[in-house]
């Protein structure tokens, strides 16, 4: 097998470009999606159902797509077609989704209408952003990967502030923050058309970029023949998926789950604690939504800063296993800060397991993937232990809000929980020598 050339920071830089503009749609769908909702009519207790919808077609498109990926080759390349026609259609969709509430329906057509938009806006993202792990698998030799994973995590949480700081910054320039009951205030309205229009531009910048490589050459570069391609179904994947495979899913459960109720109940959580209201409508409300998303960014970037002290550690599992702690205790500080500006530090420390969630499982996975083939088949499927417990964690949620009392400050405290047990999962990963 011949060893793939090391490649530039710049070639690095461009294989992962467009996933700022992606990660910037997706920032803005997880930051807004609740508070869209919720202002279209949704009641609280069944708000985790409207969270089934990314992670359901996460399964379902990622794994197609990295299966159709690893048998495509035309003029433009291998892995890029699928992401510029995900690209494509999540702008279209970005531009329907945050206006359910204007077309004069009622709560009901609207929330209708709405669940079909996230529908195809989900669809539209994950076909648009497995791409990009697949093309780092493809064409960074393993010295490189945890490299070039961490410049993707660095323009994911880069994309990440974008979105999440949209709509209190086009609050601050003056667009509407308010809007007639079931409609979506103009600053996120806006938040979108902008995310949109960045997102193409990202993704067009990659496409003309990156050079992905022959089949021929990808199988010199692989060890493998190409006829072993197109030998095996996921059926036969999954029972042949390296131990690590399952070990990293098992830590991905409790984290993924974590977060799923951090997206959904974070708004009211906030509004809770710090405005004292739950009431959609209102301006306090609205108000909490924008300062949300200033704390995801926080978030984001606490992240950037701790994945540069990832590598510090001298075993990785080690800190992976802290970042998660850290995390844990920052969602279960939550409930009990009610300073708005006090807020920050808990989002400090979740951003510590947001890093080591994006950098190490794919990490790990990848480099026990080595040698079997099938890569974007294999990562596609691994994208399955992020949505499966996003998936059962959606379904539970209402039931899990009944049981902690029916408030949306307490589910922090649930995810906290979920996250220390994902720490120690930890330790049962096994990692090449």
């Amino acid at each position: 097998m011949k060893t793939r050339p090391d490649l530039s920071f710049w070639k690095l830089w461009n294989l992962s470009f467009g996933f700022f503009g992606v990660q910037i749609a997706y920032a803005l769908q997880s930051g807004n999606i609740s508070r869209i909702f919720r202002t279209l009519g949704a009641d609280p207790h069944s708000l985790s159902f409207f969270w089934i919808l990314p992670p359901l077609m996460g399964i379902l498109v990622q794994p197609i797509v990295g299966t159709l990926s690893d048998k495509t080759w035309c003029r433009f390349g291998r892995r890029i077609p699928y992401l510029f026609i995900g690209a494509a259609m999540a702008v279209a969709v970005m531009c329907l989704l945050p206006n359910a509430g204007s077309f004069g329906m009622g709560v009901s057509a609207a929330l209708i209408f709405g669940l079909v938009a996230l529908m195809l806006l989900d669809t539209s993202i994950n076909m648009a952003m497995q791409p990009f792990k697949m093309l780092v698998g493809d064409m960074v030799n393993e010295k490189q990967k945890a490299k070039a994973y961490s410049i993707q995590s660095f323009l994911c949480n880069a994309g990440s502030v974008v979105g999440f700081l949209f709509p209190f910054f086009f609050t601050w320039i003056g667009l509407k923050n308010v809007a007639p009951e079931g409609i979506v205030p103009p600053s996120v309205v806006w938040s979108f058309y902008i995310g949109a229009l960045i997102l193409i531009l990202c993704v067009i910048y990659t496409t003309l970029k990156v050079r992905e490589m022959p089949p021929k050459e990808y199988a010199e570069y692989h060890g493998l023949m190409e006829k072993k391609e197109d030998s095996s179904n996921w059926i036969t994947l999954l029972k042949n998926a390296p131990a690590t495979f399952w070990r990293v899913g098992l830590v991905q459960f409790f984290c993924w789950a974590a977060f799923l109720y951090m997206w959904s109940y974070v708004v009211d959580a906030v509004s809770e604690t710090v405005w004292g209201t739950t009431n959609s409508a209102s301006a306090e409300y609205q108000e909490a939504g924008n300062w949300t998303g200033v704390l995801y960014a926080i978030q984001a970037l606490a992240s950037v800063v701790w994945a540069t002290m990832l590598p510090r550690f001298k075993n990785m599992k080690v800190a992976y296993a802290v970042s998660l702690i850290i995390g844990g205790i920052g969602f279960a500080l939550i409930p009990f800060v009610h300073d708005k500006f006090l807020m920050i530090i808990p989002f400090i420390l979740i951003g510590a397991a947001w890093a080591a969630m994006l950098a190490m499982p794919f990490t790990f996975v990848t480099n026990a993937l080595e040698g079997y083939g099938h890569m974007g088949a294999y990562l596609g499927l691994f994208n399955g232990t992020i949505c499966v417990p996003q998936i059962v964690a959606a379904i539970c949620g209402g039931a899990v809000f009944t049981l902690v009392g029916g408030h949306q400050s307490t589910m922090m405290i649930v995810s906290g929980v979920l996250l220390v047990l994902g720490a120690l999962s930890v330790p049962a990963i096994k990692t090449k020598a």
